[in-house]
Parts: structure tokens; sequence; C-alpha cells
């Protein structure tokens, strides 16, 4: 009998790419978006220090008296490294199983990663903080508060930093994120007092616009040229494609290189929050 291969969803393959995009053009292992200071221009070259701000703007958020932090989808381990570099003792989750080979390369054999979804995490480690990194969108809502609940002690903290989606009257070309409504409502039903709910929108979405030049100034022209390549030299394997993708080809021109993915739409459709929330039973 033959043995099934997991199916791979499309977005973990994204962040392997994005990884691999992040390395090479902006010289950084951090998979997250930039914190965009009002006298940091928005250009490539700085897109390291906005992440640097990012990750020192989740380190300032860490409550007084916390030790141990489960990093939920800690990606390249880079921002779990800087953690342990302050003193924190830090596990992670990684679903990934190239960024969880990455992770273990950067932070050693002496940290543990859980190689599996939050929801399907078998522990009884607790811990005095659980982060969520522009992880939570990635989670199923009530169950990702429900193991949180479980793997925190007394009056543990949640923090999550990351972008939910906001009612408009148009549809967002940038996929992902609880709807915000629903998350307040849902987080009623749970023991978590929110003690920080701060938007970030405005200093995260600079991010976006340096993504959407990058697809359009480096990405199309590939593209276009790999498909008049192809018109060029295989005109039936071109009109093949056409046809039968014509749907999908049509969607990507319009998410990628319509100028969907800049900051502005970013700002319309998403708002990026850092919230901090404490167990209080």
């Amino acid at each position: 009998m033959e043995s099934q291969v997991p199916k791979v969803e499309l977005k973990e393959i994204g962040l392997d790419v994005g990884l691999a995009v992040a390395r090479h053009f902006y010289k950084t292992e951090y998979l997250h978006y930039g914190f965009w200071t009002p006298e940091l221009s928005v250009e490539p070259a700085n897109v390291l220090q906005a992440q640097e701000n990012y990750a020192n703007l989740l380190l300032e958020t860490i409550p007084k008296g916390v030790k141990r932090i489960l990093d939920v989808g800690c990606g390249s381990g880079k921002f779990a490294q800087k953690m342990i570099e302050h003193g924190y003792e830090v596990d992670c989750v990684s679903p990934s199983p190239y960024l969880t080979n990455y992770a273990r390369g950067l932070l050693g054999s002496d940290v543990t990663i859980f190689e599996c979804r939050y929801e399907d995490l078998k522990t009884d480690r607790k811990y005095d903080l659980v982060l969520c990194s522009e992880s939570f969108q990635y989670l199923h809502l009530e169950a990702a508060l429900e193991e949180t609940l479980a793997r925190l002690n007394p009056s543990g903290h949640l923090l999550i930093c990351d972008f939910f989606t906001i009612p408009t009257d148009t549809k967002s070309p940038i996929s992902g994120g609880h709807r915000l409504e629903n998350f307040y409502q849902v987080l009623g039903g749970y023991p978590l007092q929110i003690l920080l709910d701060q938007d970030i929108t405005k200093e995260t979405a600079p991010s976006l616009d340096l993504m959407d030049s990058l697809l359009r100034e480096v990405v199309q022209p590939i593209w276009n040229a790999v498909a008049y390549y192809t018109r060029s030299n295989a005109a039936w394997l071109a009109w093949g494609v056409s046809t039968l993708y014509r749907k999908k080809i049509e969607k990507i021109h319009r998410k990628y290189f319509s100028g969907g993915t800049s900051g502005a739409s970013f700002s319309k459709h998403k708002s990026y929050r850092l919230i901090l929330l404490q167990k209080t039973e």
C-alpha cells in the first residue's frame, strides 16, 4: 500500500518563499512586518531597521515577571533567538518543516521546537506568556484560545501582534486575518482580560508598499518575460495554459500586479493590532 504524501498548504509555502526573499533582498531573517517610525524612510535598505523596531516593540510589551514564553509560529526562529538573548526561556511551535529546520539551525538543540500546529500541541509544560506574532491569523480562533488557557500559568499572558479584517464596502485583495468584530465577540466568552489594545496599522502598512514595489518592479517583468518567451517558442503550450488557467491568471494579475497589495489597500481592509491579554482564572 502506497503511503500518502501530506498535503502542503499554500500559506506554508508562502512563508518559506518569504524567508528566501527576506534574506536575499532585505538581508534579514525576520518574517514579520516592520514598524516604520516617522523618521525612517520607506525603502529596502531600511527594512531590517523597521523589523528591529517591531521586535523591540514586542520585547517592551512583555510584562515584568515573565520568564517562560511559548512562541507560536516562530518562523525562522530569529525573534525567539532575540528573546533568549534577553534572558527568557523560550519554546517554539512550528508547523512548517522547512522553517523548523531553519529555526533549529539558528537556535540550537537546547531549544524545544514542537513541530505541529498549535491546536495539535501535546505537552504538559506551562508558560508565563504565549506569543502569536503574525501567526494568530492562521489559528482556529476558539481552539487557539482554549489551548492558550491550558498552556498558561495563573495570571499568564497572551500577546498577539497581527492584523485583523475590518468591514469595508469592497473585497480585500489581501487575504488573511480574523474578523476583528468576531474576535472581540468570541474573546468575551473566555477568562482573558485586555490589558493593551494598540492599533499600529499606520506603522506597519509601509511594509506592504515595499512588497507591492517588489511584485510590480521585479516579479511582474519576469512573469511577462516568461509569458512572452512561451508565446513565441511554444504557442500551443501558452494557449493551453492561458485557456485552462485563465481565471487564476486573471486573479494573479488583479491581486499582485494592480496595486492591490499596497499600504493604502492594506490600511483600508485590515487593522494591525498589538494586543496583550491576561488570564483571569
